[in-house]
């Protein structure tokens, strides 16, 4: 159970996303937004992400003000003696209710943009260990595969280098399927396998590793200019050919996007409005170019903290066969080896999702 003090910032943090809520509501209402497509697609796609929040909180509001009502109930002294001992038992049944919803609106509130991806590209590399090493990568690409199946997800397979001894040397997935990165996402980091190898003749165990790496593919990238904030338009007249109206007429456009700094100029046309037009889309394509660039260096950013250097010493999980013992190094928690392969994740992946979920709150 949270302590008084996180649920007070989580009760905050809901309020602030419900006074939002109404305020785009509000403004999805009003006579100015009606004419504006672009603007209205905006506000529609952050009212849903809202509604998703704010709706479950307005029912544990609805659930609290049901549990002071029949608080006020059983304090009242003209009440008969019936009514009270029905109150008490709706008040009991009120605040396990309020909890629940509580609890669940926590982890919504601090895992929904995982929530919201629908799509993960998962690589899976041989690290140290040579021909062991790539058959342990090729067991991790069955494992998952089978995990993925067990909830329904759909897996491709992008790109895929075989071994000579039939496991991989790299294997590239991307899987598809509501709530996917919530499943996957813990995944990234060092997988280290003690076993005894195809490859060794005198029966000795050998420890191998295997790097994985869980990215959330983006979607289409959402490029929003707010041209009268973001952009600075610079008018002059254009030089060089073209006649009187070229020098004597403000019709060259220079705009400058403030957030990036990206500037664009336009002299083509003599007339103003054309060359705006025509700069206003250059622009918006080199930002989104900025944007799309950006997102591709954060998410290698990302991928190479998950896979690390490939290392045995560099490990979130061990695969222990000769112990039948899959351990989790970042929660202590030990699994059954052969559940684990068969695709059976869920106990750790459940206990994973619980830690994030508290450390996130505490966080807020």
């Amino acid at each position: 159970m949270a302590s008084n003090a996180t649920t007070e910032r989580l009760i905050e943090k809901l309020e602030d996303l419900r006074r939002r809520y109404n305020e785009v509501s509000d403004e999805m209402n009003s006579p100015e937004v009606a004419g504006n497509a672009a603007r209205i697609v905006q506000l529609n796609k952050e009212h849903g992400k809202l509604r998703r929040i704010v709706e479950p909180y307005l029912a544990y509001r609805k659930a609290l003000a049901d549990v002071e009502e029949n608080q006020s109930l059983l304090e009242d002294a003209s009440v008969d003696a019936e009514l009270k001992a029905l109150a008490k038992e709706e008040i009991a049944a009120g605040r396990r209710r309020c909890e629940e919803l509580l609890e669940s609106l926590k982890k919504t509130l601090v895992t929904g943009e995982d929530a919201a991806v629908g799509s993960v590209i998962l690589e899976i590399r041989a690290g140290t260990g040579g021909e062991e090493a790539a058959l342990f990568a090729g067991d991790l690409f069955s494992m998952y595969q089978r995990f993925a199946e067990r909830h329904g997800f759909k897996v491709e397979v992008l790109d895929a280098s075989p071994s000579d001894l039939g496991g991989y040397r790299e294997v590239v997935l991307n899987i598809k399927g509501e709530g996917v990165y919530q499943h996957f996402g813990y995944e990234g980091g060092g997988h280290r396998v003690q076993r005894v190898p195809q490859t060794e003749a005198q029966g000795r165990i050998h420890t191998s590793a295997a790097t994985v790496a869980v990215l959330p593919e983006p979607e289409e990238v959402d490029v929003q200019i707010d041209w009268e904030k973001d952009v600075i338009e610079h008018v002059s007249r254009a030089g060089g050919p073209g006649g009187q109206n070229v020098n004597k007429v403000s019709s060259a456009i220079k705009l400058e996007h403030i957030p990036t700094g990206i500037t664009v100029s336009m002299r083509d046309e003599k007339s103003q409005h054309k060359n705006r037009a025509k700069a206003r889309r250059i622009l918006m394509s080199r930002v989104y170019d900025h944007i799309l660039t950006s997102q591709i260096a954060q998410r290698d950013a990302s991928r190479r903290t998950m896979i690390g250097s490939g290392d045995r010493s560099q490990r979130i999980r061990t695969y222990n066969f000769p112990q039948n013992r899959c351990t989790d190094h970042r929660i202590g928690m030990d699994a059954n080896l052969d559940r684990v392969m068969q695709g059976d994740l869920d106990d750790i992946v459940f206990a994973l999702q619980a830690r994030d979920v508290e450390q996130r709150i505490q966080n807020l």
